[in-house]
């Protein structure tokens, strides 16, 4: 019986790469819909997500898998009304995420509705200020997108589940370079064109979030266990949430007490021996403590990732730059950058490793700081290869000095 349902699926999973290579090549969405009727009536989201991992394992070009996320909407958009949340406890990570959800929708209807006003021909001060007001609203989206991809895709990645997520990233920087766009109308105060583009990100976050509730959401339930999600709700608050203040009804803590109390004791044996050892290092002795704290407390942000291209350390600073969670140790470094730029760490690393570099840096402009970002190869005293770490600094008051300041003069 078993093999009989593997052979079924393997059937529909062919059958829909076809169709999906078919829309590639051009074929009209309405010439296909009738072959989409057959084949989905019993097509569960899991399967769905499936075929764009196959696709992608194949070598289906991640940007085309991206441009037809809409045509998978609308073909599927019938057959998955029907599919029910995956869950309906408050304070669970994907009912904060439907909630978030939510409240989009009312932010983008009230924005769409503010932007009609600014093409009158007496323009009115006040519904300028109304609608910066409803995007500034907006921009919030940004902490739903960091905890889908510093939290849920990490975890799901640990599941060999990483097409669809990567495909569903790349959608995340189209709405992050429409809201750059609408940013840039607004200021120039391009009116037409801003009403125009503000109607394509309400759009595209419409389709988005369609694809989050009927697709990614009921696979993350079935594929994750309670204590990954009870993970992702512990590392939650380090990223923040968007305009809503989750429930505690699906208690975390609780959920993390109902691990096997050896396990927890076991845990608590070795981080007390390990607080209490001194570790030698090259120069100096230090315990554990103290490496934290002293890590913690440096002007910088840092990330080391290892020789084996895995994350091993952030520094949990009071003001990080960028949002990290403790879902990014263990993930490979590859998966934690948009995938439009993998390509890029990917050759930083494979530099780093052939010793042709030995420093990469960059800066940005962001939310008013100018961000200095550096990576830096490790190597031991026998010049193997230990892996790259990151630093990244807010130097706006840095580039400011002036002359000098000795210490006398503090």
């Amino acid at each position: 019986m078993d093999e009989i349902i593997n052979n079924n699926k393997d059937k529909k999973q062919k059958k829909l790469k076809m169709i999906i290579k078919q829309l590639h090549d051009g074929v009209p969405v309405d010439q296909l819909k009738k072959d989409f009727a057959d084949i989905i009536k019993h097509t569960s989201p899991d399967e769905i997500a499936d075929m764009e991992n196959a696709l992608i394992k194949e070598g289906f070009p991640l940007e085309e898998i991206q441009r037809l996320c809409d045509v998978h909407a609308q073909v599927f958009k019938q057959s998955l009304k029907k599919v029910g949340k995956s869950s309906e406890i408050p304070g669970h990570p994907i009912y904060t995420f439907i909630e978030e959800n939510k409240e989009a929708k009312r932010i983008l209807k009230q924005l769409v509705k503010s932007v009609k006003k600014l093409k009158k021909v007496t323009l009115k001060k006040k519904d300028i200020l109304n609608f910066k007001d409803h995007f500034e609203r907006l921009r919030e989206i940004e902490k739903h997108y960091q905890r889908k991809e510093n939290q849920l895709f990490p975890m799901l990645e640990t599941k060999k589940f990483t097409g669809p997520t990567k495909v569903m990233w790349g959608k995340h920087d189209e709405i992050r370079e429409k809201i750059r766009n609408i940013d840039n109308l607004f200021n120039n105060q391009t009116w037409g064109e801003l009403s125009k583009k503000t109607k394509s990100l309400s759009s595209a976050i419409k389709k988005l979030i369609f694809l989050e509730e009927k697709i990614l959401y009921p696979t993350s339930a079935k594929k994750l266990n309670i204590h990954e999600w009870t993970d992702i709700k512990l590392g939650e608050p380090e990223i923040g949430y968007a305009w809503i203040k989750p429930s505690n009804l699906w208690d975390a803590q609780l959920a993390k007490a109902a691990q096997p109390v050896q396990i927890n004791k076991q845990k608590e044996v070795r981080m007390s021996q390990k607080e209490q050892s001194k570790i030698e290092l090259s120069q100096g002795l230090l315990t554990a403590e103290q490496i934290d704290l002293l890590l913690k407390n440096l002007p910088v942000d840092i990330t080391y990732v290892d020789e084996n291209d895995k994350v091993c350390y952030y520094s949990d600073t009071r003001d990080r730059i960028f949002p990290r969670s403790p879902a990014i140790i263990g993930r490979e470094v590859q998966n934690c950058h948009p995938p439009k730029s993998v390509h890029i760490v990917e050759d930083i690393v494979k530099k780093f490793k052939a010793k042709k570099k030995d420093v990469a840096e960059f800066w940005i402009q962001m939310d008013g700081k100018f961000i200095y970002i550096r990576y830096f190869p490790i190597h031991d005293k026998n010049g193997a290869y230990k892996g790259v770490v990151e630093v990244s600094q807010e130097v706006s008051d840095i580039k400011k000095l002036e002359g000098e300041r000795r210490l006398l003069n503090w």
